[in-house]
């Protein structure tokens, strides 16, 4: 178990993600924790009373804390009523107090978007969206097994624009079938609406999915590289800044919510399948939900908790979650923040810290624990040697 040589003088930000398990379909590739709605549709009511339950539960862990990032992610949360989401966001802000201009972002699937719930949604105080366009091209829309076709997603975008401060476009490269040609259209679509944040992923074939056990015929990995060394270049000529590894943003529009996980700050989890993290000040706590959106109901109402597994982080894993996520950045992390946010003493990694350098993986500055040019395109590797 953690012991008590860990002290933090301070806690980190604290955020607050909440996890709506549901969508109209499964994707193939998807390995989140969804489950399409059936023919009956997904008690709503029941399962935002459950939500506030479940943060009632974390409100001992979390005293005198604000909480300065809301996230609602899925699943589709765009699904929810605005009378759902009102009723949630209603109850969150009776039960802990959030920063003033706190973001507050939702997800969303073009082919469930709105203009009248959106616009409500932006009344109830969401003022980010995150928008999960994946590719403009129907054909690939269709094998990725998505609900919206390219007109669908373009019609989205426009409507987020109009209620929404900040918008977020999930784009996806390397996609089966697809051409370099293809990849490069899909880019420059989405940069033709000039929405200030895009996250650009390559398609992987996760552990668990349809996709998995049925893989596709995908680009090789020169094809992809095409495909990925067009997107930097193009990105950068436009404006959008590179601040981690699959998000860019103008004028600073990071996604705040995000960076507070890559900066290892924590993180109130609730919902079906969620993650938390919170901090003490001599330890560091993990906590994962019940998975599935009927287990986790019956378990908050009739045991007052849905927690799957709590359990403090091993000092020996803490400085490697800490790399795991801060290396993801492209400017790195401060030196200073590694004893700031795990209460170790930096010399604890100063090994791997040589040996990166060495390898050319991790920048020399002191000042800042930053992967290289070649750190990056080697990360894995990079965060492997935090591994004890």
């Amino acid at each position: 178990m953690l012991d008590t040589a860990i002290q933090l003088k301070a806690l980190p930000p604290l955020s607050l993600y909440i996890h709506f398990p549901w969508c109209e379909r499964k994707c193939p590739y998807c390995d989140f924790n969804s489950h399409q709605v059936k023919d009956g549709g997904f008690d709503e009511k029941r399962y935002i009373q459950a939500l506030i339950a479940d943060l009632q539960t974390e409100l001992p862990n979390i005293w005198g804390r604000r909480v300065h990032t809301i996230f609602i992610g899925g699943g589709t949360p765009s699904l929810l009523s605005p009378a759902g989401l009102d009723e949630l966001l209603s109850h969150v802000r009776a039960l802990i107090p959030l920063e003033p201009h706190a973001e507050i972002t939702l997800e969303a699937n073009p082919g469930s978007v709105e203009a009248a719930k959106f616009r409500e949604f932006a009344q109830l105080g969401v003022n980010r969206v995150s928008l999960g366009i994946q590719s403009f091209n129907d054909r690939h829309l269709k094998f990725l097994g998505r609900i919206h076709n390219a007109s669908e997603a373009q019609a989205a975008i426009e409507i987020a624009q109009d209620y929404f401060a900040s918008v977020n476009l999930d784009v996806m490269y390397a996609l089966p079938e697809q051409t370099a040609d293809e990849a490069k259209a899909d880019l420059l679509r989405a940069l033709s609406f000039q929405t200030k944040h895009l996250s650009l992923y390559h398609l992987t074939m996760e552990p668990n999915t349809y996709f998995a056990s049925h893989p596709p015929p995908l680009p090789n990995e020169d094809e992809s590289d095409v495909m990925f060394e067009f997107a930097l270049s193009t990105l950068q000529e436009r404006g959008y800044q590179r601040y981690e590894v699959s998000a860019y943003c103008q004028d600073d529009q990071v996604c705040r919510h995000n960076l507070n996980y890559w900066e290892f700050g924590d993180y109130i989890g609730i919902g079906a399948g969620a993650h938390g993290k919170i901090s003490m000040p001599n330890r560091i706590t993990r906590q994962i939900r019940e998975r599935h959106p009927e287990t986790y109901m019956d378990k908050i109402f009739k045991e007052n908790s849905a927690c799957l597994e709590s359990r403090s982080i091993e000092i020996d894993d803490l400085a490697f979650e800490f790399m795991l996520n801060g290396l993801r950045l492209i400017n790195g992390v401060p030196t200073h923040q590694f004893t700031e946010r795990t209460g170790l003493p930096l010399h604890r990694i100063s090994k791997a810290i040589d040996e990166a350098i060495r390898k050319g993986l991790l920048d020399e500055d002191p000042m800042r624990l930053k992967a290289t040019a070649l750190g990056m395109r080697y990360l894995n590797d990079l965060q492997e040697l935090f591994l004890k």
